[in-house]
């Protein structure tokens, strides 16, 4: 646990630095912050159309920020520098903790009428691990600390099943830093498995950058929130209308895009994201402990 909670309290100042390369807003000038649940070029390719469709709705200019690992795109929003951001469910908690977020939207994947996502353990296809239990002593890798489906998720999972923490359970336990990255991680057999989550999952097939054959999900998750816009609560009340009202018309006028493929953004609250907060909870990761 207090390798999990080192790792997590570190995130912040660890780049700090990288979030004071941005420049405050300016006055017609908008921020979007994309946390790296993907390596941050494909990122900003895939909220590309949204970003300038939010600028045409707008009227201001709106510029995207990524960064190293998810904090910092909350440590950006904490010193204002970051207006709107896309993150995970658990990263949107951290941020609504410590950077004022307020979630509004999230994203409908085509074929279905849901936000929810799945985290998934994912190991090599000739493996011989068939449960969580299997897992004992090997090298596992999540995704990030702030990661809901590579993090929270698979920690609560690994906890449930086994009464342990993933740092006392697992042999080797390391972080990938991306979605992607963990799942080549097992594909080229650096680790024996391996949190992501069904969206990244899906992509990377369809792409031929991972298969079936090379990467086998073990076990998936109840569902999940799905991974939210929000905006900063100071923002002006007109300028948040504008900016939600945008997004969740977006589909009438352009194809949306973002994480996954999507249909259309539909209107979320903070409290959808209650059953985060609850695991938080349960898990024992008090907000002095995370961000400290």
């Amino acid at each position: 646990m207090k390798t999990v909670l080192k790792k997590i309290g570190v995130f912040c100042a660890g780049v700090a630095v990288s979030a004071m390369l941005v420049l405050p807003a300016v006055a017609g000038e908008l921020v979007m912050g994309l946390i790296p649940a993907e390596n941050n070029e494909e990122m900003i390719k895939q909220f590309e159309p949204m970003r300038a469709y939010l600028e045409s709705k707008t009227g201001q200019k709106v510029k995207v920020f990524t960064a190293t690992d998810y904090a910092g795109v909350i440590e950006a929003m904490r010193k204002k520098r970051v207006d709107i951001a896309w993150f995970g469910p658990l990263s949107y908690y951290l941020a609504e903790q410590e950077a004022g977020a307020e979630a509004f939207a999230a994203g409908i994947r085509k074929g279905s009428d849901s936000h929810t996502y799945k985290s998934i353990f994912v190991v090599p296809g000739n493996s011989t691990i068939r449960t969580i239990q299997d897992l004992k002593g090997k090298n596992v890798a999540f995704v990030d600390p702030a990661s809901t489906s590579g993090g929270l998720m698979p920690t609560f999972m690994v906890k449930k099943a086994t009464g342990m923490m993933p740092q006392d359970f697992f042999g080797k336990f390391t972080y990938a830093g991306s979605h992607d990255a963990a799942e080549l991680a097992v594909k080229n057999k650096t680790v024996d498995a391996a949190a992501d989550n069904d969206i990244t999952y899906g992509k990377m097939l369809k792409k031929g950058l991972i298969t079936k054959e090379t990467n086998r999900v073990l076990l998936e998750s109840d569902p999940l929130p799905g991974s939210p816009l929000v905006y900063r609560k100071d923002l002006p009340e007109d300028l948040k209308a504008k900016i939600r009202e945008a997004i969740l018309d977006a589909h009438k006028d352009i194809q949306v895009t973002g994480y996954g493929e999507l249909s259309h953004y539909v209107a979320v609250t903070p409290a959808d994201y209650q059953v985060i907060r609850d695991m938080v909870r349960e898990l024992g990761l008090k907000k002095e402990n995370i961000l400290k």
